[in-house]
């Protein structure tokens, strides 16, 4: 059976039929799944916020940080995959996408069991690093260390994830976290409420159920694409296709490593407040993370988007989209950030009762709602950018944004102002990097170049070529 067959009864063909609407289709399961991705965290927080003290609270929440600034790196190339794929089902290249399914498999071992181990050695390097207080340093290095024991199943799980979605399905994923999310209430339910293991039971949880994830992620590619091939084990790795989706994806692994490890950064200044404010923060994360759930899901769908009608040559698609597809995120995001910060304090009584971890949570969900949508505007303006290949600019925006702006304008409210406010920098990156988009959309050359072309410049006549030169 011929590749493409098989894996067009299965996607929504971003090529052809309404913009907004195929990319609706494609980003509403994405929605659910990140629900369900939220409710990982939400209900280890939930869970020990009221059967553990405020302490195991603060370990959970600063934890989170480091294991991000190792995954991040690998989630990148997973983009990379479903960049690379979507391109190659646009350009209906059959051979090409099994065999950077089968590379990107193969790229799983290759990274995962490395960084689980090196995960566990630097965490307590890691805590020293950020400042973690005394009083939450035992409970935050037990989570820390046993979170990273589940990489695996964490990288082997999103990578498929980026191959089905590059290829077009965005709703198997979902049913892979129904399982896995309803494997980890109830695993957090028997470990920490029943067994009493507070964070450790926790983050074990967690793993096991990500691991779950993976496995049915495995036996869904095998039973429907069976034309790909996919192996739970890999096989082969072909170098051009490691070279390609390396060149695509490394910067924004990159990039998505450099934004955690600025987020650890900040995390030092958050933790440099005390374990209450550390908690209101953590309780806090979880309705900004919800809130934050539109865009990640509309990005993606621009992502493969972009990539499929790059890879089509369909240039006036693109050209549509462009300006649509952020607009309606910024709308959709703002609409439901506004829903949450008016029913923010109920919500935030379920995590904690204590009243000044929910004053100091109260705070921070308001900051970070109101400029959500500026965030969701910017974002999938990259998203576009990068299902071309193009990613060395967005990757620079967003180095920028974090490394010039962020941390320098956290830092000197830290300093100068009042270190419980210091969340007033993510507004201002925000808008940074929303006027960096502009800036590029309206006088990046070779970006006006692919929108209002509507066939394959002379010079690149081998379509695959052309693709070559704009990724390397």
């Amino acid at each position: 059976m011929d590749a493409g067959s098989g894996v067009k009864k299965h996607k929504i063909d971003m090529t052809q039929g309404p913009i907004m609407r195929n990319i609706f289709l494609f980003a509403i399961p994405i929605v659910i799944g990140n629900i369900l991705q939220q409710l990982y965290t939400t209900v280890d927080t939930l869970v020990i916020g009221n059967y553990c003290g405020h302490t195991s609270l603060a370990a959970v929440g600063t934890s989170s940080q480091p294991v991000e600034v190792l995954l991040c790196i690998f989630l990148g190339i997973g983009t990379g995959v479903s960049i690379l794929i979507s391109q190659y089902i646009g350009a209906q290249r059959s051979e090409q996408v099994k065999n950077c399914v089968a590379t990107a498999n193969g790229f799983v071992y290759l990274c995962g069991i490395p960084v689980g181990i090196l995960g566990w050695i630097l965490t307590p390097a890691i805590l020293d690093f950020m400042g973690v207080p005394a009083d939450t340093r035992e409970a935050a290095q037990i989570y820390t260390r046993l979170v990273f024991c589940g990489t695996l199943g964490n990288i082997g799980y999103n990578m498929n994830a980026g191959i089905l979605r590059g290829l077009g399905d965005s709703r198997a994923s979902l049913w892979f976290l129904v399982v896995s999310c309803a494997a980890n209430i109830i695993l957090d339910l028997t470990f920490v409420a029943g067994i009493g293991m507070d964070v450790s039971g926790a983050a074990l949880a967690t793993g096991i159920a990500m691991y779950l994830s993976w496995f049915v992620s495995v036996a869904y590619i095998r039973k429907k694409f069976p034309e790909l091939g996919f192996t739970l084990l890999p096989r082969k790795l072909h170098k051009e296709e490691l070279r390609r989706i390396i060149g695509i994806g490394l910067p924004i692994g990159l990039n998505n490593s450099l934004y955690s490890f600025g987020h650890m950064a900040l995390q030092t200044l958050v933790n440099a407040q005390g374990s209450v404010f550390m908690a209101g923060a953590s309780v806090a994360g979880r309705i900004t993370g919800v809130a934050g759930i539109a865009v990640q899901a509309l990005s993606a769908a621009a992502t493969t988007f972009s990539g499929q009608n790059f890879g089509a040559q369909r240039y006036d698609r693109l050209r549509d989209g462009h300006i649509r597809i952020p607009l309606a995120n910024g709308l959709v995001t703002f609409a439901f950030a506004m829903m949450l910060i008016g029913f923010r304090t109920p919500i935030l009584r379920i995590f904690n009762k204590d009243e000044m971890v929910l004053m100091y949570a109260n705070r921070y969900v308001v900051v970070m709602l109101f400029s959500q949508w500026i965030y969701a505007i910017f974002n999938v303006m990259i998203c576009l950018v990068n299902g071309t290949g193009r990613v060395r600019y967005t990757t620079i925006v967003n180095v920028l944004m974090l490394w010039a702006v962020r941390i320098p304008v956290a830092s000197l409210i830290n300093r100068f102002y009042d270190g419980t406010w210091v969340m007033l920098c993510f507004p201002i990156s925000f808008s940074f990097g929303l006027l960096c988009m502009i800036g590029y959309y309206i006088f990046c050359k070779s970006w006006r170049e692919i929108l209002f072309q509507e066939v394959m410049p002379e010079r690149f006549t081998d379509r695959i070529l052309f693709l070559k030169k704009l990724h390397f």
